[in-house]
């Protein structure tokens, strides 16, 4: 039987999100605490999720997030598209930053490769560049590394840096039964899956310079081009991570400037959908459930890659974040004031769910659709 009737999943093409979550668990659970205590700049403040680090430093709180483009790079390196993977690079650092109600300020970023590429880093640090004002942070420095011997090709990480107020993160904390979910559309695949997405474009027998085997078209995006005619497959694999800075930023500090759509403690949640998927939304409280009812459309890529692949409809769910790239946790009271304010800056925001108190879990109006863990 070929690997299409079987039907693909993450694991089999090489990546067992289960397995990098035990992994993760061993690591922290090896790692000592801080030398800094209680009161001190840089003592550690406890947050649970783990979307950001949070740090004392006065009379305000430091955030710090780090995390790198994986092999999504594999594709832009066949396709010499390097124009969007900067903001890949940006995107999964500072929305986790925002996942913590930080403001991203700075970035520094790291790029390692088998040998230096002159044209190669020119068009990476333009990506960068264009992701820093998507962002509103200052590229505060970074490092190339020539390691051949180590490294195969190129690969590009970085860390973020935000800030907020003491006493306003943004925890999960106060999340309770009757809150509102409100989705944010993503503007691809974003940054996650894409060892399983190569795994489907292979058995395709596409080439990733082929005219996209799907309607491209979707409400709110646009595709970074290499060249005029059809979009094609690799340039809509590509499209960069979107970066949710605006709005999300300035719909926090309007709420606790008191002119926004609600008052900032209604903002209970905020949660970024990357690897794991819907699985994430575990990781803002640990007893509540989520309850998908109205999700967002999912987009035509998304479609392609699981009938092409026979990929089941959790694993899925498990995989990408399927056309919804970020989610608001709101009191149900302000939820139609700030659906609304989102949606006037973000066209395709919609409320998409409710919290539960139904157990620990993810359900969803397909009822294939659940998950215990994250």
């Amino acid at each position: 039987m070929s690997d299409k009737a079987e039907g693909l999943d993450y694991a089999s093409s090489g990546v067992d999100i289960d397995l990098e979550g035990a992994s993760v668990a061993s690591l922290v659970g090896a790692l000592s605490r801080s030398v800094r205590v209680t009161g001190m700049p840089g003592a550690p403040v406890d947050l649970p999720g783990g979307f950001g680090g949070l740090i004392e430093f006065g009379d305000n709180l430091l955030a710090l997030a780090t995390d790198g483009v994986g092999s999504k790079l594999q594709i832009a390196s066949m396709m010499n598209h390097w124009s969007g993977v900067g903001i890949d690079c940006m995107a999964m650092n500072v929305n986790d930053l925002l996942c913590v109600g930080a403001e991203p300020i700075a970035f520094v970023d790291y790029i390692a490769v088998p040998k230096p590429d002159p044209e190669q880093h020119a068009a990476i640090g333009a990506s960068l560049a264009e992701a820093c004002r998507i962002a509103r942070v200052t590229l505060a420095g970074g490092e190339t590394a020539s390691l051949p011997g180590i490294v195969t090709e190129l690969d590009l990480s970085g860390t973020a840096l935000g800030w907020l107020p003491k006493g306003a993160a943004i925890t999960g904390a106060n999340i309770d039964a009757g809150d509102v979910m409100i989705g944010l559309p993503a503007s691809g695949v974003h940054s996650n899956g894409f060892s399983l997405v190569r795994k489907v474009v292979e058995l395709s027998g596409l080439s990733y310079t082929d005219t996209a085997p799907f309607d491209t078209e979707h409400p709110g995006r646009n595709i970074i081009r290499m060249g005029d005619g059809s979009i094609t497959l690799g340039e809509v694999l590509l499209n960069p991570t979107r970066i949710y800075v605006d709005p999300v930023t300035d719909l926090i500090e309007a709420c606790r400037a008191g002119d926004g759509p609600c008052p900032a403690d209604a903002l209970h949640g905020i949660c970024h959908v990357t690897g794991g998927g819907l699985s994430n939304l575990l990781r803002l409280h640990g007893s509540l459930g989520w309850h998908i009812e109205n999700p967002l459309p999912v987009l035509p890529e998304f479609t392609w890659i699981q009938e092409t692949g026979s990929i089941s409809d959790r694993e899925m769910a498990r995989t990408f974040n399927l056309g919804m790239g970020m989610v608001l946790v709101v009191d149900y009271a302000h939820a139609n004031a700030v659906c609304d304010w989102v949606a006037s800056r973000l066209e395709g925001t919609q409320m998409v769910g409710e919290v539960r108190d139904h157990g620990h879990k993810v359900t969803h109006n397909n009822p294939d659709i659940v998950f215990e863990h994250y």
